[in-house]
């Protein structure tokens, strides 16, 4: 009878066991659904242009996360004037200081304009691999460089800005020396 009894105290058991082992999941599943709701409304709100999201709102107000304004200069020559966007170094900074100037700059490789800066500049040079047409670089510490064809090169040179719109540069700029003006406005 002992046997019979601890038997049946053991099945009546069994059921209370598993259904409490079953309340646990089911409060984990739970739990696992609304972390998983949390983390997905945290990542739509963190999204640019979400709707209604007061954390964009306050990001978009927050002058330490305001975009910094471009810097512009521009390069004359001749009757063209060509509107250049400053790289964000200390080089493109420097020469923006050295402005106004003008200069006479000779062709090199029928693809470039090259003149020696009246002082140095700070340099961070890299090869860029390809140059563009407008690009405005710095070869040394002193040789000002103007870009007006596209080609691939392994030479180093600082980034000092971009010609915004280099449609026509090559034909402003044309063969042999020629005197180009840079300015603030």
């Amino acid at each position: 009878m002992t046997t019979s009894l601890s038997v049946f105290r053991y099945n009546q058991r069994l059921p209370a066991v598993k259904n409490r082992h079953a309340r646990g999941l089911r409060a984990l599943h739970g739990l696992g659904l609304l972390c998983g709701l949390l983390v997905l409304g945290a990542c739509d709100a963190a999204q640019p242009g979400a709707s209604g999201s007061p954390t964009t709102v306050i990001a978009a107000s927050s002058p330490a996360t305001a975009q910094p304004e471009k810097s512009r200069m521009w390069m004359n020559i001749g009757e063209h004037r060509f509107a250049i966007t400053l790289a964000d170094t200390e080089a493109a900074r420097a020469f923006a200081a050295m402005l106004p100037l003008s200069i006479d700059m000779a062709d090199l490789n029928s693809n470039e304009k090259h003149a020696e800066l009246p002082k140095s500049l700070p340099t961070n040079a890299n090869r860029p691999g390809t140059i563009r047409n407008g690009d405005l670089m710095l070869y040394g510490s002193r040789t000002l460089v103007v870009f007006y064809l596209t080609f691939n090169s392994s030479y180093s040179y600082t980034r000092l800005g971009r010609v915004d719109d280099p449609a026509g540069l090559a034909q402003a700029i044309g063969s042999g020396i020629v005197r180009i003006e840079f300015a603030k406005n």
